[in-house]
Parts: structure tokens; C-alpha cells; sequence
């Protein structure tokens, strides 16, 4: 499977030519970017910004024994590529939604390198690409253009900022009960395509939705009642609910135990492959079905699952009115500035994640590594509440003065004045990120799902900063 993945296609670069005989027809005004698409087209002209594609392709190449050039269809250019992308966190649209309007549009045509008589890239084409190149690809790109900053424009960080946020997930508000219809639902689902590849299967998965979707609609009922005994009957209901997933994830473990015993000759690999995805689903439901069991026996449930699509999403309590509770990732974003003024702005670094819940200091060592990769020693570092005076402290450079709000404040009073406003000036970058380069919900599902979301997001807006400097 894994050479029918890498190394297929041969990559290119850059676009071929732009224009065409029939932008002699339209006006100058029609042919010419916008000021600040205009600013990022000449940034993302300097063809060094697409190494990070090229040694991934060539490393790819490298695991499955094919030469990066020669082999499959030539891929549509990552110069495009690039440009669709940002252009899709900039406006916040989907994959269908970004072919549409580029489609639509002659200047975004014009940005994106595409001719007036070339079709738009399939929005399927522009989605795997960028499930392939994942996040560490983004993110060199990301070092690159921070490192262009410096070279080009002399900027020096001398500031750095740092607060963490929720990338929440793409699902809805979870339940018990609801988690087992959908597990029911999808295990049903793929049951069916593996029992199609085996022949003769003597296993099959139950479909047990419309049991498990009256459990559903009866909690809702006990619910509205508001009775004491309400409480009660919806742990009976949940439990019922989590008998039934029980079920069908012990009939999903036969049907791909009899899928492998029968992987012989023409298309066993299919059969493998649909046997493990079937089989990972199963562990999900199990997982699930103990939860359920748990939480009716009163124990302590660790580890919770939230999802049955996106099984590393966690439940994230940041303690807001609107939403005590969130569903998703945490990420900790670190902004390099010039100075410590009113309205600095500077590049965002790469941002550190891990799964579940980590604390501000767990990821702290992450964005410390990013400033030495950069070769940032800053003079000052601020940092909410959230962390700890010791272990920063031990983690940052002893040249480096650090500034925690609430917790470790050095410095005159107007020293500490001075850097608590700079430390509020992260929360409004966050909400800038989130409300205007697509890091308020990650649509990519999984935790190398949401770092590729976020990196685009944290690139788009870097491009942005950069177009400013130069312009």
C-alpha cells in the first residue's frame, strides 16, 4: 500500500504560463492584483519558499523506492498549491467552496497562477495534498519565511509573548448515547464493504442504529421531564446503549479475524486493509463501551473519548462563561516581536501541541527549541498566568528576562506595567488568528490533522505580517 501512496506523481514546482491571448482583451484594471494579494504574490515568488515540498517529496520518494522524478502524472504545481491555501485560510472557505470562487474570480485566478483558460485544480486534488505534505512541511515554511524576515528586512526579535489556546474539533457536543449510535452507524458501514470482499463470510456485522437511535430519542424524553428519578433512567438508557455498541464491535473483531484467515492471492491486500480499518473502529466502540460502564458504575473515567471520527480530540475545561467545557486541541502560540510597544506585531512561531490537556510548561521547551532553531535570544519573554515561575525559569536562557502575570514579576512598577499590557496584546492576536486565518475550528480531523490546520493558519498569517514589512 505504502508505494501506491509515495512516490507516485511527479512533482512540479512551479506554474507554467499565466497569461494567455485573452487577457489582451480585458482591462488593465481586471489584470492587475489587489494591493495586498499583489504584496504576498511577490513574496511567494521567490521559489526558495518551496524547498520544504521538495525535500518531503524526495523523502517519500526515498520509502518507497521510486525516484521523486520520473514516475506517475505530473502533480499540479505547488506553486498553486501554495497560493490555493492561503488564499483558504485568509477567507475561511472550504475545499469545494475555494475551487468555486477561484474558479469565479480573475484575480484570484491571476494570484493562484492559474490561466483564464486552465481548469481550477479538483477540490479532492487540493484536499489530499494537503493531508500528504502534513504539518512538518508547513511549518519549515513557516521557519523559512521568519528567517526571510530577518535577512530582507532586518527584523530582530527582541520580545516574545507566549498563551495557549483551544483548536477545538470538528464535532458536535458529544454524549454517551450519541457516540454509540454513531459507532453503531460506522461499524455497520464498514462492515458491509469488508463482507463484500470476503466470499462466503459466515460474520457479519448487525446494523443496530435504529435501536440504539430509539435509546437516543427515549434520553431525550427522560430529560425533558426534569424528575427526580430522571437521572436514574438515562443511566439505564446510556447503558443499554453501551450493550448495543458491545455487540456490534465483537461481531466487527470476528468478521476481520475470518478477513484475514481468507487474505489470499488476488486482493488480500485489500482485504488486510479494510480487515485493520474495521478493526481500529472496534477498539474505538470498545473504548467507548467501557466508558459507558464506567461512568453507570460511578468510577473515574480517564482518558475520555469524545469522537468516534477523531478519536484525539479531549475535553478541554478553560473555565469561559460562554463554554466551560471545549472539545478539541490545545496549542501554545508564541509571538516574536521588535519591541514591547502599543500594536506590535510580529511572526508567529510555529505552534506546540500534544495530545489531550498538557499544561503551559509541558509545551513551553517546544517554543523555547523554535526560538534556538531561529537563532532568537530574546530579551524578555511574557507569559500568562498559566505558568509555572520555576520550571520557566529553568527553561528559558538566563539572558532572557521573563515575566509571568500574576506569578513572577521583576522590574520597576513601570517595567511590570509595560509588560502586562504586552502580554494582553496576545489574546488579541489569538482572536485575530482564529476570526481571520482559520484557527478557531480545525476541520482536519485527528492531532496531525489539526497541526496541519493550524500551521497553514500560522503561515498565512506570517505572509501577511511579511507583505506589510516590505510594502
Amino acid at each position: 500500500m505504502l508505494s501506491a501512496i509515495l512516490g507516485v506523481g511527479v512533482l512540479r514546482l512551479e506554474a507554467g504560463q499565466v497569461l494567455s491571448l485573452w487577457d489582451e482583451v480585458l482591462p488593465i484594471e481586471v489584470r492587475e492584483l489587489p494591493e495586498d494579494l499583489a504584496r504576498i504574490d511577490a513574496l511567494l515568488a521567490d521559489p526558495g519558499l518551496l524547498a520544504p515540498i521538495r525535500a518531503h517529496w524526495d523523502g517519500e520518494a526515498g520509502v518507497s523506492g521510486r525516484s521523486a522524478v520520473g514516475h506517475g502524472r505530473p502533480t499540479i504545481a505547488m506553486a498553486t498549491y501554495v497560493r490555493l491555501m492561503v488564499i483558504k485560510q485568509r477567507s475561511g472557505w472550504g475545499y469545494e467552496t475555494l475551487v468555486r470562487e477561484v474558479s469565479d474570480s480573475l484575480h484570484l485566478r491571476r494570484f493562484c497562477l492559474i490561466a483564464i483558460d486552465r481548469r481550477v485544480p479538483d477540490e479532492s486534488t487540493i484536499r489530499k495534498l494537503t493531508r500528504r505534505l502534513g504539518h512538518e512541511t508547513v511549518d519549515e515554511i513557516t521557519r523559512l519565511v521568519i528567517g526571510k524576515a530577518q535577512r530582507e528586512t532586518r527584523f530582530v526579535g527582541r520580545a516574545v509573548r507566549v498563551d495557549s489556546t483551544v483548536i477545538e474539533a470538528d464535532i458536535r457536543y458529544p454524549s454517551d448515547a450519541m457516540l454509540a449510535l454513531q459507532g453503531t452507524r460506522a461499524l455497520a458501514r464498514e462492515g458491509r464493504k469488508l463482507a463484500g470482499l470476503v466470499k462466503r463470510a459466515t460474520v457479519r456485522v448487525r446494523d443496530r442504529s435504529r435501536s440504539v437511535g430509539r435509546t437516543v430519542r427515549q434520553i431525550s424524553k427522560t430529560l425533558a421531564r426534569r424528575t427526580g428519578q430522571a437521572k436514574q433512567q438515562v443511566i439505564d438508557l446510556n447503558t443499554r446503549a453501551g450493550s448495543e455498541i458491545a455487540k456490534s464491535a465483537r461481531e466487527a473483531r470476528r468478521l476481520a479475524g475470518q478477513a484475514r484467515r481468507a487474505a489470499r492471492g488476488r486482493g488480500a491486500q485489500a482485504k488486510l486493509r479494510a480487515a485493520a480499518k474495521l478493526e481500529q473502529l472496534a477498539s474505538r466502540c470498545e473504548k467507548l463501551a467501557e466508558q459507558i460502564s464506567r461512568r453507570a458504575r460511578g468510577l473515574k473515567i480517564t482518558d475520555r473519548l469524545v469522537s468516534i471520527s477523531d478519536p484525539d480530540a479531549r475535553p478541554i475545561r478553560k473555565g469561559k462563561l460562554g463554554k466551560p467545557t471545549e472539545f478539541g486541541y490545545i496549542a501554545q502560540i508564541a509571538e516574536v516581536t521588535e519591541n514591547t510597544r502599543r500594536g506590535a506585531r510580529g511572526f508567529i512561531l510555529p505552534a506546540a501541541t500534544r495530545p489531550g490537556n498538557p499544561a503551559e510548561n509541558t509545551l513551553l521547551p517546544d517554543t523555547i527549541a523554535e526560538l534556538d532553531r531561529l537563532e532568537i535570544t530574546p530579551r524578555e519573554i511574557v507569559c500568562d498566568g498559566g505558568f509555572q515561575a520555576g520550571p520557566t525559569l529553568e527553561t528559558v536562557p538566563d539572558a532572557t528576562s521573563v515575566f509571568i502575570s500574576g506569578r513572577h514579576e521583576p522590574g520597576t512598577r513601570r517595567t511590570r506595567k509595560r509588560q502586562a499590557r504586552y502580554r494582553t496584546g496576545i489574546e488579541g492576536r489569538i482572536s485575530h488568528l482564529k476570526r481571520g486565518h482559520g484557527l478557531r475550528r480545525s476541520r482536519l480531523k485527528g492531532h496531525d490533522g489539526q497541526q496541519t490546520n493550524t500551521g497553514w493558519g500560522i503561515l498565512t498569517y506570517n505572509l501577511d505580517t511579511l507583505a506589510i514589512r516590505t510594502g
